[in-house]
């Protein structure tokens, strides 16, 4: 048993490997535009591991993520930015997620003691009252038009195209430098995620997700499990708020509005509630459809290009059809999303691969002697 468990280990571990040296490779092969849509999946990944865990594991509805994502994204930009402290941006960053933990934890009373459809209701309007608040504080925010963003700098290295660099003949802009700072944020997330789930604390808003009286009763505190989850949720979603501001290079309070939250629904329905995994397989779905819609939108039928007379589906419209369409099939017949029929599928294979015994070549067991067939006599 031993030496299987190590031989499982070790596939994970060289699977694991690949994935890395796989997901390294696109600055190098890639154009400008494949590289945005993986940044902006890898934003909306880190954005959408919080809200599975906060949705899905503790099974609380929030409409508000969006609020959260504009916080990280505004709070570093103010950070790092003038008008605003000027602080080094390697601190704005913590800084930024910080600020949005702690815009999570003065909402959390409210997160604490309200649920299911109350709580989405309660969350909604905090997208309203930031996007309000976005466009009325001109000082911090920028209003209407937004403020520029920053570039990173890290130890003297700045994730922007300002200087020139080469790396194995390939020129490094910002897109690429910007890959790796996404892929390590991603990688940081999803393992501290996974972390989470496994740990005391996940399993506490497993069991609080199923039954919120069985869980009391096995001494789950249920409102400050559920206030952690926010306050956690919410730091998640200030990671992605940052990073997408990184790729933006310009913040807007437009983008920050309600339909960016039901997008994030989306990503963790069609991918699947509490999984990790599922979320961000979501989230590159929702990401990238509407902007490869948009690219390619002279080829395909039906769709219009952007601009294109009024009346006519544009792509952004035609790819919110599709993935609302997704979620449709996904409830009918696949309630635990892509994890979980990527799971299935995974698991139908395997038996096919795994070979059963044939009956005739199987050696029948010698029939119970007489006297183990006979019960045993109690002595006095």
């Amino acid at each position: 048993m031993s030496d299987r468990i190590t031989a499982l280990l070790t596939r994970r571990r060289a699977t694991l490997l690949t994935v890395a040296v796989l997901l390294c490779l696109p600055p190098f092969y890639l154009d400008a535009f494949w590289l945005r849509i993986g940044l902006f999946s890898m934003a909306a990944a880190i954005g959408a591991t919080g809200l599975a865990l906060l949705s899905g594991t503790a099974g609380q509805l929030s409409l508000g993520h969006a609020f959260f994502l504009a916080v990280g994204a505004y709070g570093y930009t103010w950070l790092a930015g003038d008008p605003g402290p000027g602080l080094p941006t390697a601190l704005a960053v913590p800084l930024a997620v910080l600020m949005a933990g702690l815009a999570g934890g003065l909402f959390s009373p409210v997160a604490g003691r309200v649920k299911g459809i109350y709580l989405g209701i309660a969350t909604l309007a905090l997208v309203f009252l930031g996007h309000h608040v976005l466009l009325t504080a001109e000082s911090v925010t920028g209003g209407f038009n937004g403020r520029s963003v920053p570039p990173l700098s890290l130890g003297g290295f700045t994730f922007d195209a300002g200087d020139e660099l080469t790396v194995l003949g390939v020129p490094f802009g910002a897109e690429e430098r910007l890959w790796f700072l996404g892929l390590a944020l991603f990688a940081v997330t999803w393992f501290t995620a996974r972390g989470l789930l496994r740990s005391r604390p996940g399993r506490a808003l497993a069991a609080l997700r199923d039954s919120e009286t069985a869980a009391a009763v096995m001494g789950v505190d249920v409102a400050r499990h559920r206030s952690a989850a926010f306050v956690v949720s919410s730091m998640y979603a200030g990671l992605a708020g940052v990073l997408l501001a990184l790729a933006f290079r310009r913040v807007v309070p437009d983008y920050f509005s309600l339909v960016l939250s039901v997008d994030y629904l989306a990503m963790i329905v069609i991918g699947g509630l509490g999984s990790v995994a599922g979320a961000t397989a979501g989230a590159v779905f929702v990401t990238a459809l509407p902007l490869l819609m948009t690219r390619y939108a002279d080829q395909l039928p039906l769709v219009a290009a952007p601009g294109s007379a009024e009346g006519a589906v544009g792509p952004t419209e035609a790819a919110r059809y599709l993935y609302g369409a997704a979620i449709v099939l996904v409830l009918l017949y696949a309630p635990d999303g892509l994890h979980g029929l990527a799971r299935r599928s995974r698991d139908r294979l395997r038996r096919r691969r795994t070979p059963t015994p044939d009956p005739a070549s199987a050696v029948p067991s010698p029939p119970p002697s007489a006297a183990a067939a006979r019960p045993k006599e109690h002595t006095l």
